[in-house]
């Protein structure tokens, strides 16, 4: 019985062995996927025959019509939620408001002066609180929120694929990238680049202009509750829960290919909207600001990195050893701060906001301890399995260095070599 069991233990070690193999030779995978080897710029890699380069050609030209995702048309689209992943259909959604509030703006000071433009809240931040002084203007959450989300959901859709598209696609060719997935993947990691490097910087100056100042971490508590927001913290908390809302979809509704990693990144975005939500809903924005930015600023070396290996560019190594540095600071180190001020600083609640008054702004009852640590924790451990993947990659690196280089040009590598064999036969 001894020995039957153990042989059935063997295999299990074995498929764990198998899964992480597969994990780091995926190059889709959200954090691993872009340091597998990729073709350096230049080359040396030996030339195709005449016809299956001309079949390549035939297909690059072909790639480059259509990098636009088909459309079945607007409304089509709109009640397939294509307009997600078409950026024509999703510029028509976002311009229908802009256009019906400048026509409110020009027409209603002659008909109707004193009605507020309905469109407005789709475009603005609102519910401003009459009660601040002008030149310190606070803003208050409010059901108008849900409306600015659900627009923005809309302009991060053709912001994305404005950018994957239209522009990093573009790059990658005139670097030499030919295949259609690593197009999409250098497209992706393009976006992310400048997305988490922009809202990088942005958490970064709204945390310079609070006393919770580079993880002070006390006033997290002392300065509770946080309902008076200045209008740059409550648009930049929106915009980023609108960003992720629209993540999300791309990945539930199966809009584009699936990653390996798919359960993962679908923890990881429902994670981090329940943070964003429920920090914004109690009050508790400016514990929310430092977690974005522990987020952030890391995936902007991350995507950076990444693209500098799709390129082949010497400077991949570099890249990846400050990503290394800066994601241990960001996502653990910090991470683990905020953990510690979550258990050991709750208390430090002033004594009349320990309790469930919503209408007194006061959400911090006993349990919210609990509800505060536990989505933090979760993505710690999620941060903590990436981590463990990229430890891997610097230690195969180590023992084989020779493996950061690949030999084989970009066409000759996942699958391409039947089409290209069938190309040089219609030749």
């Amino acid at each position: 019985m001894a020995g039957h069991n153990a042989t059935k233990r063997r295999p299990r070690a074995g498929s764990i062995q198998e899964s992480l193999q597969k994990i780091e030779t995926d190059p889709s995978h959200h954090v691993v996927g872009g340091f597998t080897p990729q073709t350096p710029i230049a080359s040396n890699s030996p030339t195709p025959p005449n016809g299956v380069a001309n079949g390549k050609r035939k297909r690059a030209v072909e790639g480059a019509q259509g990098d636009t995702p088909s459309s079945g048309g607007f409304l089509a689209d709109l009640c397939s939620l294509q307009w997600v992943v078409v950026p024509e259909s999703s510029f028509k959604m976002l311009m229908i408001p802009v256009i019906l509030w400048a026509n409110w703006s020009i027409m209603a000071p002659f008909v109707a002066p004193d009605l507020p433009n309905p469109f407005a809240p789709l475009l603005f931040i609102s519910h401003y609180i009459p009660t601040s002084a002008p030149d310190d203007p606070r803003y208050q959450k409010g059901y108008n929120d849900f409306l600015f989300i659900i627009y923005y959901v809309v302009v991060w859709s053709f912001i994305r694929q404005l950018i994957t598209l239209k522009t990093f696609r573009p790059i990658a060719r005139y670097f030499g990238i030919r295949k259609e997935a690593k197009l999409d993947r250098f497209g992706e990691q393009g976006y992310a680049w400048l997305y988490w490097g922009f809202f990088g910087v942005w958490g970064v100056r709204i945390m310079a202009q609070q006393k919770t100042w580079w993880y002070n971490t006390q006033w997290f508590w002392l300065d509770y509750p946080q309902w008076q927001m200045k209008p740059e913290l409550k648009c930049y908390y929106l915009v980023q829960f609108s960003y992720w809302l629209q993540q999300l979809i791309v990945l539930t509704m199966g809009l584009e290919k699936p990653r390996k990693d798919f359960k993962e990144l679908v923890i990881h975005h429902i994670v981090t909207l329940w943070l964003i939500g429920w920090s914004y809903l109690v009050n508790h924005t400016l514990m929310g600001n430092a977690v974005f930015v522990s987020m952030d600023i890391p995936d902007t070396f991350l995507a950076f990195s990444k693209l500098l290996n799709y390129l082949g560019s010497p400077l991949k190594i570099v890249a990846f050893g400050v990503f290394t540095c800066v994601w241990t600071y960001f996502r653990h180190y910090l991470n683990l701060v905020m953990l510690w001020s979550v258990w050991y600083e709750f208390d430090l609640l002033p004594e009349h906001t320990r309790q469930w008054n919503p209408p007194e702004g006061v959400w911090m009852a006993g349990w919210l301890q609990y509800q505060i640590f536990i989505p933090i924790l979760i993505l710690q451990v999620l941060n903590l399995f990436w981590y463990f993947l990229i430890l891997r990659i610097i230690y195969k690196a180590v023992l084989a260095p020779s493996q950061l280089t690949d030999d084989r040009s970009d066409d000759e590598d996942d699958g391409d070599d039947d089409d290209d064999d069938d190309d040089s036969k219609d030749e």
